[in-house]
């Protein structure tokens, strides 16, 4: 299986400028959220009985795109990804009541039925920024945003309870908040960092 590094953080932090920025100057595989494609995510933003479906949707989407990438012929990056949507967004939702109890344990055990099959992320790449530089980039957005700002602080502290429990060799931890949009100093080093782990890529 190839190596597969996923990029972590709160809607906002950046996940996605610097997963472009790493596949086009790295050439990595990647998978991305779809927010666009994604059937049930207008519906549920306009409507909350939707959140089971959009929810599920996404984890099927995310465990689909890991086995492909896990199956590809490079390394892969993701931005997200399929942990991050269960420990993150599927217990925002629950928080928020957009989701039952039955419901988030529905949600809960397909999670722990895919990585009975699937190997957790070889890196996890925590983004962090400040609290007003999410905010603005929340609001500059031009996409369906699920998570708002509101919500970044509550999401922040659901990774960081996650993380916890993921061996900390495996997790790299950046402060994004003073990069510019092409991060000069991110990518490097996290292009370094799955080097030395896993050989010439």
């Amino acid at each position: 299986m190839k190596p597969l590094i996923v990029l972590v953080g709160a809607s906002g932090v950046g996940k996605t400028a610097l997963m472009n920025v790493l596949q086009e100057k790295y050439n990595f595989a990647a998978a991305r959220e779809q927010h666009a494609e994604r059937p049930f995510q207008i519906l549920f933003k306009s409507d909350a009985r939707y959140a089971l479906a959009n929810q599920l949707d996404y984890l099927l989407l995310r465990a689909e795109q890991e086995r492909k990438l896990r199956f590809g012929k490079k390394t892969a990056l993701m931005d997200g990804g399929f942990d991050l949507d269960f420990h993150g967004f599927t217990r925002l939702f629950h928080a928020r009541g957009w989701l039952s109890a039955d419901e988030f344990d529905l949600c809960r055990r397909f999670h722990a039925f895919v990585r009975q099959t699937l190997p957790p992320p070889d890196l996890i790449v925590y983004l962090y920024a400040d609290e007003k530089i999410i905010r603005e980039r929340l609001a500059s957005r031009n996409r369906i945003n699920i998570a708002s700002e509101k919500d970044a602080a509550l999401l922040n502290q659901y990774i960081l309870e996650w993380l916890q429990s993921v061996p900390q060799k495996n997790i790299l931890r950046l402060d994004v908040s003073n990069e510019s949009a092409d991060y000069p100093a991110s990518a490097p080093l996290i292009f370094d960092t799955i080097q030395s782990a896993h050989g010439k890529l």
